[in-house]
C-alpha cells in the first residue's frame, strides 16, 4: 500500500511541476507578445538630440531640473530595459509586504511600457503581474503562478489614463521624454513645483511634479488615478517619490522610490523598489 501511495504522490508532484513549467512558458510568451506589440507601435522621434534652447519658456524649477538632469546635446531616449527589486504591499488592510522582482520595457514614442513582475505570495508559487500601456491601451493582468487569474482588466479608458500617468511619473528614468519637444507641456505652479501634461491619442495624463533643493524630481502626484479593486477601477489621489539619484549614460536618474495611494487618513504605500539594471537605446 505504501509504495502505491508513494508513487501517487510522486505522480501528483510531477504533474504539478509540469503544470507550473507550462504556465511559466505561457507567461513568458505573453511577455514577448506584449513587448512585440510595444515595439511595433514605435514611431520616429521628431528631434534626435536635446537642445537646451527649448527650455527658454519653461517654468524656472523645470528649467533647473533639465539643466541638472541632462547635458546639452544629449541624445533622446527611445527605449529602456530595466530590472527592479523591492517589496509590494498587497493588502487593503494591515500592511502585508512581499518581495518582488521585475523587468520592464519602455518605449518613448509612441509612449508605452510593460512591467513584468513576480511577487512572492507563497513558497515557490509567485503572483505574476503584467502592468502595461501599449499602443494607447492599458492592461492589468495578475495570475497565481500563471495558472489562476487573480485580476484582468484591459481596454478601458480610465485604465489607459492610469497607465499613461504611470508612464509620465516614471519618466524620471528617461528624462528626455519630459521635454516639450517630446510632447510634454509644463505649467508653472510655484518656485518648487510645476504641472506636466502628456497626451497620447485620446488619453491625457497630468501630474504635479515637485523638485528638491538639488533640482531633482522629488515627487509627482495625481489628484485622481484609477486603482484596481475587485476587477473594477476606482479613482483616488496617488503620489510617488524618488531619491538616490545617480548618473547613467549622461543623465541624472533616480535609483530608488516609493508609490502610495493617498487615503484620507494618510498615505498608504504599496510599491517600494530600487533599479538594479538600466539599458538605454538612444536616437541616432
Amino acid at each position: 500500500m505504501l509504495p502505491l501511495l508513494a508513487k501517487l504522490l510522486v505522480a501528483v508532484l510531477a504533474g504539478a511541476v509540469l503544470l507550473l513549467w507550462i504556465a511559466s512558458g505561457r507567461w513568458e510568451a505573453g511577455t514577448r507578445e506584449l513587448r512585440g506589440r510595444l515595439d511595433a507601435a514605435r514611431v520616429p522621434l521628431a528631434t534626435a538630440r536635446y537642445d537646451a534652447r527649448e527650455l527658454a519658456t519653461l517654468p524656472p524649477p523645470v528649467q533647473r531640473y533639465f539643466r541638472a538632469a541632462l547635458t546639452d546635446g544629449q541624445p533622446m531616449v527611445v527605449a529602456l530595459d530595466l530590472a527592479q527589486t523591492g517589496s509590494f504591499n498587497q493588502s487593503e488592510g494591515l500592511p502585508d509586504w512581499k518581495s518582488f522582482s521585475a523587468t520592464q520595457r519602455v518605449v518613448t514614442s509612441r509612449p508605452g511600457f510593460d512591467w513584468d513582475a513576480r511577487i512572492s505570495a507563497m513558497p515557490a508559487i509567485p503572483i505574476l503581474v503584467h502592468d502595461a500601456y501599449v499602443a494607447g491601451a492599458g492592461t492589468l493582468h495578475a495570475s497565481l503562478a500563471g495558472v489562476f487569474t487573480v485580476a484582468r482588466l484591459e481596454g478601458r479608458p480610465d485604465l489607459a489614463e492610469a497607465e499613461l500617468l504611470r508612464y509620465l511619473a516614471e519618466a524620471a528614468w528617461y528624462p528626455t521624454a519630459l521635454l516639450p519637444s517630446q510632447g510634454v507641456s509644463w505649467e508653472a505652479v510655484d518656485e518648487h513645483s510645476a504641472r506636466a501634461t502628456l497626451r497620447d491619442g485620446t488619453t491625457t495624463a497630468t501630474l504635479l511634479f515637485r523638485f528638491d533643493a538639488d533640482n531633482n524630481i522629488a515627487s509627482m502626484r495625481a489628484e485622481a488615478r484609477s486603482r484596481s479593486v475587485d476587477n473594477t477601477v476606482q479613482p483616488m489621489p496617488w503620489e510617488g517619490r524618488w531619491w538616490r539619484y545617480e548618473l547613467r549614460d549622461g543623465m541624472r536618474v533616480p535609483i530608488e522610490g516609493e508609490v502610495a495611494w493617498m487615503w484620507p487618513a494618510g498615505p498608504k504605500p504599496y510599491w517600494r523598489g530600487r533599479v538594479t539594471r538600466m539599458t538605454y537605446e538612444f536616437a541616432r
